[in-house]
């Protein structure tokens, strides 16, 4: 196979058009015009985020700009065409950003392609469908252009599972989980239309609601807890006034959690995100179905415009309302986590996932206030109370139709005070411990949900 040429060198120049204009007997010469750019755009930052499920990188700009992509191969490389553009030092600083572990992207090229095109070229280390889009200004961020490289064929989160789980006495009966299930893996569509098919089958994309199924009807099947650390990549959550991102300490709790449940004889966790990425709120969902989990656990930090504030709190989806005004303002502020991380509408059927989103039973609803109040008690062993009941509202990471789901905010990250113990470990640690103890009480009360068959 011929090697395709380097596409980061600008085409040749083309003869220079010359027409003829007769008027009155004189004859009018027009030269070319070379196009100049009266504003070019200013790019505000660069930002990789690298991870085993997909790469992202985001251009952000002072104002929208419309960019064209294309593959080629032999070898793999992916060519990004953006309009309205000049090279300057923060789009240069794209090429340090990529790290040697990058599972996508082995280095990339920048180049003025036109004078009113900068050309991105990025050398891959696999073959990737690519998704393009932008976004309009959201909180702290102005317009941005998004490139997601995902590979071909969607890492499936139950064997990811499984390869988390190799040296597990238990991996066997998790192997087993996963030969039986009929959930077909995840996978991205690109401009809304599923992919052509590769060398390898392309599982659905990730829209598609998957069919409902039961664990493994095997005794010793272990309780599976999926963890759900809140945020991630563009989407930092709350900010202390220290500058502790909420992102960051709530996968570290969610961490610290996993290895407690991984420890005991009868659980096991996932986490939804184990890195500093974006997960769109449907995909958290549907990875805790995929994986079959028996409880859903989403970890936040809340915050709030007063200082004041603090203490924790558990909460449950409602089906009729929020509980307070604040709880329906909680709700918003963390359904809008899809806006400010970046989702590519265009690629979603929103009609299916709504559906997704919205067969959460009352019967679900009843055992995560049931589990819900457990934790809860337990953490208030640790620290104050926001409130000292189950709250409830419309988040739409809850909505699971067949796994009790809680959400909790651990602190007020808004609180100095709690911000500094939610920078400890030994707090972290402590909070892990009690949700863990929370969980505990709450199957042994309950044991027939641990073994749903």
């Amino acid at each position: 196979m011929a090697t395709a040429p380097d596409p980061i060198a600008p085409p040749p120049p083309s003869a220079p058009l010359r027409r003829k204009l007769i008027a009155g007997g004189c004859s009018l010469l027009l030269l070319p015009v070379v196009p100049r750019l009266a504003h070019a755009a200013t790019i505000l930052a660069v930002r990789t985020w690298p991870a085993d499920e997909y790469t992202r990188v985001t251009l952000e700009m002072d104002r929208d700009l419309k960019a064209e992509h294309f593959t080629l191969d032999g070898p793999d490389r992916l060519v990004l065409d953006i309009q309205g553009l000049r090279l300057s030092p923060a789009i240069n600083r794209l090429v340090s950003q990529i790290k040697p572990n990058d599972p996508y992207i082995s280095a990339v090229r920048v180049g003025q392609n036109q004078p009113n095109v900068v050309r991105l070229v990025f050398d891959l280390k696999q073959d990737v469908a690519p998704q393009v889009f932008t976004l309009k200004p959201i909180g702290e961020y102005k317009y941005r252009l998004v490139l997601d490289l995902y590979p071909k064929v969607a890492q499936d989160p139950l064997m990811a599972l499984l390869k988390d789980a190799q040296n597990d006495p238990l991996a066997g009966i998790l192997e087993s989980l996963a030969q039986n299930s009929p959930i077909e893996a995840p996978i991205p569509s690109v401009d809304g239309q599923k992919l052509p098919p590769p060398k390898q089958p392309v599982p659905p994309p990730v829209a598609t609601a998957p069919k409902p199924t039961t664990p493994s009807p095997r005794a010793d099947r272990p309780i599976l807890v999926a963890l759900d650390p809140g945020h991630g990549g563009e989407d930092p959550g709350a900010i202390g006034k220290r500058g502790t991102r909420e992102k960051d300490i709530v996968l570290q709790i969610a961490q610290r959690l996993k290895k407690l449940i991984d420890a005991q004889p009868n659980m096991r966790a996932y986490l939804t995100r184990d890195r500093d990425y974006f997960v769109p709120l449907n995909v958290r969902v549907q990875k805790a179905r995929r994986v079959q989990a028996d409880l859903f656990i989403s970890i936040h930090a809340d915050a709030w415009i007063k200082p004041s504030a603090r203490g924790s709190s558990v909460w449950a989806l409602s089906e009729n309302g929020a509980t307070s005004s604040a709880a329906r303002w909680l709700a918003k502020k963390e359904n809008d986590a899809d806006l400010i991380g970046g989702v590519n509408l265009g690629s979603h059927n929103r009609q299916v996932a709504k559906v997704l989103l919205d067969l959460s039973t009352g019967a679900q609803i009843n055992d995560s206030i049931r589990v819900g109040s457990q934790v809860l008690q337990e953490i208030g062993k640790i620290n104050r109370l926001h409130k000292n009941r189950i709250e409830r509202a419309g988040f739409a990471v809850l909505k699971a139709p067949d796994i009790p789901s809680i959400l909790i905010e651990t602190a007020f990250i808004s609180n100095p005070q709690e911000e500094s113990l939610l920078r400890t470990p030994a707090h972290q640690q402590k909070i892990a411990a009690a949700v863990l103890s929370g969980v505990q009480d709450y199957f042994a009360a309950n044991p027939a949900l641990a073994r749903r068959a």
